[in-house]
């Protein structure tokens, strides 16, 4: 217990922590020789230093290559490209637009308003917009402050040459992947699934539920996501997506034999790693599955079944193309109903869109005021800091600073050290080898090396000398400052409980599960299931992003910890029912059903409103009877969560 008592608050924790990643060093060697590539052809080119228009190129060419090099993250490559794209086409719009954006006067404090409205509504699309927004914001700040002596026409065609041409290291390194990041996703969850065999009745259980359950959203993300914007590798991602699918009842099986702690088989355990490293391509399928349980309990026969469904499906290309259920697409009306719901209907994305337009709006007009060179940093900090997508607030603005702090040192350290010569190269291509491995560990990290590389970038297109490091320190503290108060502090919903929606939309996506279960089709009731767990996973992601604030925010968000994890409880609860069900046991009566779903519709209820103690049990008999007692605890818990919630 006193270890306990001298241990450092969680959000303390989380601001300081810093992941150990392996070295990626087929990215560390692209990052290397992409970034600084650019410059170094057009000062060979151009004569050296001396030459304004030849510096100002390969100044534009290696800040598209930084662009298009930093925006690709693991996964297809076709998501890669999309990321390329959209931060390249957003950030080449930014330098356009960035040109009316110089001097003083209204008329850039306007353009940067109606800039950071659209960029903050357009954020809630998808994750390539997102990206593209915050390049839309970053390279119209770059172009609002910084001069060359070519024309806009040049710069951005410059922009897009230096992009071009990352792309093509992309493009060269995923060709020498040996694994398709398609066949991985999958092969993953059989990984897990293993995991949570073997985890059954040890108390990692549930951490290895929750693994699994993150591989299957990333699978399905990956797969069928990519399936439906996919023409060139349709057929494979067909039959990708009917292994996932016929993966349902086993994922089901192996959930409901770890909840009841049953020791796994390790025949059940050996066949899905099998299915692994045949998806993978490790090694080749054996040709005799498993054999049928007929003795045993229910959740072992549920598990082999699955494993003999999938051996199947992945023994068989012609069974995992027709194991596919194929996605109707929607229609232009239901395409731009859901855009809506993404960026003008949803409250979220509205107030971040006055959020981020009120912090880039003070920081133009502190941009025209502060009297210190290249304030257009400001800005730039803003939008960086500010992104929602990349978790705490606090904590970015924290680690950016302190990060910024430690890379201003070390560029000025490499300015004072380093004259305007060919060592800049060698000085950029170290710092640009590290942001791989430095971007998975720390976003201060990140900082720490990216800072010195633009440092040095900006200090040859417009030499500033050892003073443009100490107002790029400044302009960056200013804009922390600026989103700490004007989009932190100051805005009520930071200081009331932040799980609340979260919460509500976990319980109701339960609620829809439970009526699958016992109601709907396997289907539907596979839907439901996976709607249901990834509101749960949303739901801890939205917990560990306010676990990193200070108090308050940190205090409300762990009242519900227990809550979260009641819930997912309950899940495991239903899929454990449907597996007895399939078993043998006789299904529920309706009306049980509904008294159920009933009591957590009003668990959902209690989240947003204090009601009077209920102790009243929910009557349940045969397979609805252990859901019923997982929905009483959470029913318990959400009222002795809700002082902690209101601040008491």
């Amino acid at each position: 217990m006193a270890d306990r008592g001298l241990r450092a608050p969680a959000w303390l924790e989380e601001l300081v922590r810093t992941q150990r990643p392996p070295v990626p060093w087929r990215d560390v060697v692209r990052f290397a020789v992409t970034i600084p590539a650019p410059l170094a052809v057009a000062l060979l080119v151009g004569g050296g230093l001396d030459n304004g228009a030849a510096l100002g190129a390969g100044v534009f060419g290696t800040t598209g290559a930084l662009a298009a090099t930093l925006a690709p993250q693991p996964g297809p490559l076709r998501d890669k490209l999309r990321r390329i794209a959209a931060a390249v086409g957003f950030g080449g719009v930014g330098l356009i637009v960035g040109q009316y954006a110089e001097g003083g006067g209204w008329q850039p404090v306007v353009i940067i308003a109606v800039l950071s409205a659209f960029a903050a509504l357009i954020s809630g699309i998808n994750a390539a917009l997102s990206l593209g927004a915050l390049q839309l914001l970053v390279y119209t700040a770059l172009s609002s402050g910084l001069v060359t002596p070519l024309p806009a026409v040049a710069e951005v065609g410059f922009f897009l040459a230096g992009a071009a041409w990352a792309t093509l290291t992309t493009l060269v390194q995923s060709r020498t992947e040996q694994v398709d990041p398609d066949r991985a996703a999958v092969a993953t969850v059989f990984t897990r699934i293993g995991d949570l065999l073997s985890a059954g009745g040890t108390p990692s259980a549930d951490d290895a539920r929750r693994e699994l359950t993150n591989a299957l959203n990333a699978a399905y993300d990956r797969v069928i996501r990519s399936r439906s914007h996919s023409a060139g590798r349709s057929r494979e991602l067909s039959e990708l997506a009917g292994v996932l699918n016929a993966a349902a009842p086993l994922v089901e099986g192996s959930v409901a034999s770890a909840r009841a702690g049953l020791p796994a088989n390790p025949q059940d355990v050996s066949a899905v790693h099998a299915l692994a490293a045949a998806l993978t391509g490790t090694r080749e399928l054996p040709d005799e599955r498993p054999e049928n349980l007929e003795e045993g309990a229910g959740q072992h026969r549920a598990v082999r079944r699955g494993v003999r469904l999938v051996w199947n499906v992945v023994g068989d290309p012609e069974e995992r193309a027709g194991a596919a259920v194929p996605n109707p697409k929607p229609d232009w009306r239901s395409r731009l109903r859901d855009l809506v719901d993404r960026t003008l209907a949803s409250p979220e994305s509205r107030a971040f869109a006055v959020r981020l337009t009120l912090c880039m709006t003070i920081a133009e007009i502190a941009r025209q005021l502060v009297p210190i060179p290249r304030p257009y940093w400001v800005l730039l900090t803003v939008a960086i800091v500010l992104k929602p997508d990349f978790g705490s607030v606090f904590t970015r603005a924290v680690q950016r600073g302190i990060g910024t702090l430690l890379g201003v040192l070390v560029g000025s350290l490499l300015l004072t050290v380093l004259p305007r010569s060919s060592w800049v190269l060698v000085a950029m291509a170290l710092a640009a080898a590290v942001l791989p491995w430095a971007r998975a560990a720390n976003f201060g990290l990140f900082s720490v090396f990216l800072t010195p590389l633009v440092i040095l970038l900006l200090d040859l297109a417009v030499p500033g000398g050892s003073g443009l490091v100490g107002a790029r320190l400044l302009d960056t503290l200013l804009g922390c400052a600026i989103v700490l108060v004007f989009g932190y502090l100051l805005w009520p919903q930071t200081w009331r409980a932040p799980l609340d929606e979260a919460l509500r939309s976990a319980a109701l996506a339960l609620d829809a599960f439970v009526e699958a279960a016992f109601t709907g089709s396997p289907t539907e009731r596979r839907r439901a299931r996976r709607r249901c767990y990834r509101a749960l996973t949303e739901l801890q992601t939205q917990l560990q992003r306010r676990l990193a604030e200070p108090p308050p925010i940190s205090t409300r968000a762990a009242a519900w910890w227990p809550v979260i994890v009641q819930l997912e409880r309950t899940a495991d609860a239903v899929t454990e029912a449907v597996i007895a069900i399939r078993s043998g046991e006789p299904p529920p009566d309706p009306a049980q059903v509904a008294v159920l779903r009933r009591a957590i519709r009003q668990l959902a209820d209690d989240v947003w409103t204090d009601h009077p103690p209920d102790d009243a049990e929910i009557l349940a008999e045969g397979v609805l009877a252990p859901v019923a007692r997982e929905v009483d605890t959470a029913r318990r818990l959400v009222r002795e969560a809700a002082p902690g919630r209101n601040g008491g």
